[in-house]
């Protein structure tokens, strides 16, 4: 009988505890969260912190992730902040739990520039069915200044039991 499939937040853990502690690790755990969600990849942000419900991530400025008027692009802002509560959920979730952005909201402070820290928060509530559970990041330049705050709505929920034979 086939073992069933690991969730996200075991591997996040696994290659996270695996990677972390050695020299160039958290960049290339970073690179392989990439590839595994291409979109976000392309963000080029690094992971510098990741335990059960708690995430902090950093952005350098550069060319891509700047709009026409030399700051960050407030949508380089917005996928920061949902990497950043996906990693502290979905790092936080038992397998028995699975879960998926619903709904997102982000505010902008104050123009951002230079290198970025988004920092996630949570305790994954105890998951019985399906229930909405919001996120808050806050993203801060290098003077600790509040540039944009976000709110992610995750559904989470029981995974779906494993057919026999799958």
């Amino acid at each position: 009988m086939p073992l069933p499939p690991e969730s996200p937040g075991v591997r996040l853990r696994r290659a996270w505890g695996h990677l972390s502690g050695r020299p160039g690790g958290k960049w290339l755990f970073s690179r392989i969260l990439g590839l595994m969600i291409p979109y976000t990849g392309k963000l080029g942000a690094t992971v510098v912190e990741l335990e059960r419900g708690r995430a902090r991530v950093r952005l350098r400025e550069r060319r891509a992730v700047r709009n026409h008027l030399k700051s960050f692009h407030a949508m380089s802002l917005a996928n920061l902040a949902e990497l950043t509560t996906g990693l502290a959920v979905l790092g936080g979730l038992p397998d028995t739990v699975r879960g998926i952005l619903v709904g997102f909201e982000i505010s902008y402070v104050k123009k951002a520039r230079g290198t970025l820290h988004a920092e996630a928060t949570c305790e994954i509530p105890e998951v019985t069915e399906a229930v909405d559970y919001a996120v808050e990041a806050n993203i801060v330049d290098e003077a600790g200044d509040i540039v944009a705050t976000a709110r992610a709505l995750w559904r989470l929920g029981p995974t779906k039991p494993q057919a026999a034979g799958a």
